[in-house]
């Protein structure tokens, strides 16, 4: 009997951490590899996870406090954050692959002139989404606003997950 229990525990925390994504129907944006959906639909028995804006970790310590060299520049700070948003998802036995939208909010660089740096944004995105590990693309916004909660932070995204009940 105990080796029952122990192997259902085992199959069931194993279910836990499996992707939910051939679940959700993605549709791709016409003639375009871009590493976004044009929109997702989720089944309706599905639970979402609301995952609240997040900004990035501390990147340089030896930067002045508060400042963008602290934080790193825009790829810098995405990847930081999606590497933070894959730990949030995986402690609700979710992935990445389940992601099924990403609001990405920017702040002008100081170092593009004060223009928002979408090249940054999708050098530290891509390798997360639509990529060969994770072809999965989440429907996604991304716009620039004037400042963020983070002194030095040029990057925060909240996200939506969905699994299957």
């Amino acid at each position: 009997m105990k080796t029952m229990t122990l192997l259902t525990g085992l199959l069931m925390t194993a279910t836990a951490f499996t992707s939910h994504a051939d679940e959700i129907k993605r549709i791709a944006l016409p003639n375009s590899n871009f590493p976004i959906s044009l929109a997702v639909s989720v089944p309706a028995q599905t639970d979402l996870l609301f995952v609240s804006g997040l900004l990035a970790d501390l990147h340089d310590p030896q930067a002045p406090k508060d400042s963008f060299a602290a934080y790193g520049d825009t790829a810098t700070q995405t990847t930081s954050i999606l590497n933070k948003l894959k730990g949030v998802l995986q402690s609700q036995g979710l992935d990445l692959g389940d992601v099924v939208q990403l609001r990405v909010f920017l702040v002008g660089d100081p170092a593009k002139g004060g223009k928002l740096d979408f090249a940054g944004l999708q050098e530290g995105y891509t390798p997360f989404f639509g990529s060969v590990e994770q072809p999965n693309k989440p429907a996604r916004t991304a716009v620039q606003v004037v400042a963020l909660p983070l002194p030095g932070g040029l990057v925060e995204i909240e996200a939506v997950a969905a699994r299957k009940k």
